[in-house]
């Protein structure tokens, strides 16, 4: 008698949990010669705003932790993706994805080695008139939503350039994009990653963007795979998101324009 495969089940990832949509909606995932790989779930507004919960909890934390702890752990996220190369090449070749995996591991490997180099790179020590030490550094901006483009390369660039600093992300994979999504998400989830500072939502960038930029609770946006950007700066304007459009990889920059300068003020002691 032969053995019946267990087929996998696409769901969601929120909260460092694997839900199924809301809605219970799902679409059909084909390769590039019509064959049936994956139904990944579709997911909903109530998706959306139970993520930018998830990821709004999550965020002091995250962000407290000290810059080479976060480092660390991303790096250990490199480390669990490469115990699964075979795996992401197969399924990057199922979808017709040319995303290199080597390249992917250098990439989240290359953004580790930022997190404690943030300040360095973007503090300042001001001059003041009086007994006082003036310093600007950067901080975490706080929730950011994510719409990448829909290479895995891209996927993996835009989340990863957002976390490094300390903020929690909230991004969306589309089509055939959520396959390698979903199983990169498997790998967030044995990483030590705190619960929440990543989610990840599979369904139509169409759909979810604008609930995304219309949400009070998200501060900022990468709307690099978005094709209606000047609608969803629009809608973004209501409070003040920080919207980016980046198209260079592996830029530092992209971890600069989700955060903040902070300036604070000590006596210089005798």
């Amino acid at each position: 008698m032969s053995r019946v495969e267990v087929k996998k089940t696409y769901k969601l990832f929120i909260n460092g949990a694997f839900p199924r949509s809301e809605s219970g909606r799902v679409f059909e995932v084909k390769n590039s010669k019509g064959q049936f790989i994956a139904n990944p779930a579709l997911a909903s507004r109530k998706d959306l705003r139970d993520s930018v919960v998830a990821a709004r909890a999550a965020f002091p934390k995250w962000s407290g932790s000290t810059a080479y702890l976060r480092g660390q752990i991303i790096y250990r996220i490199a480390e669990m993706l490469e115990g699964r190369r075979e795996q992401f090449e197969a399924e990057l070749k199922s979808i017709g994805d040319k995303s290199k995996i080597d390249d992917v591991i250098d990439l989240i490997v290359w953004y580790a080695g930022w997190s404690d180099k943030l300040s360095a790179l973007n503090g300042v020590t001001n001059p003041v008139s009086g007994p006082f030490y003036n310093f600007t550094t950067p901080e975490a901006l706080g929730v950011v939503g994510v719409i990448s483009k829909t290479d895995f390369l891209n996927f993996i660039d835009s989340l990863i350039s957002v976390i490094v600093s300390g903020n929690s992300a909230v991004i969306v994979a589309p089509g055939s994009l959520a396959v390698p999504a979903m199983s990169f998400a498997e790998v967030l989830a044995t990483s030590d990653l705190p619960a929440g500072v990543v989610n990840i939502l599979t369904g139509k960038i169409d759909e979810l963007a604008p609930w995304m930029a219309s949400h009070m609770d998200i501060d900022g946006m990468d709307i690099s795979g978005a094709k209606k950007a000047s609608e969803l700066k629009k809608s973004g304007a209501e409070n003040l998101k920080r919207i980016h459009e980046f198209t260079q990889v592996r830029n530092p920059a992209r971890i600069l324009a989700f955060m903040e300068a902070k300036t604070v003020w000590h006596t210089v002691g005798i």
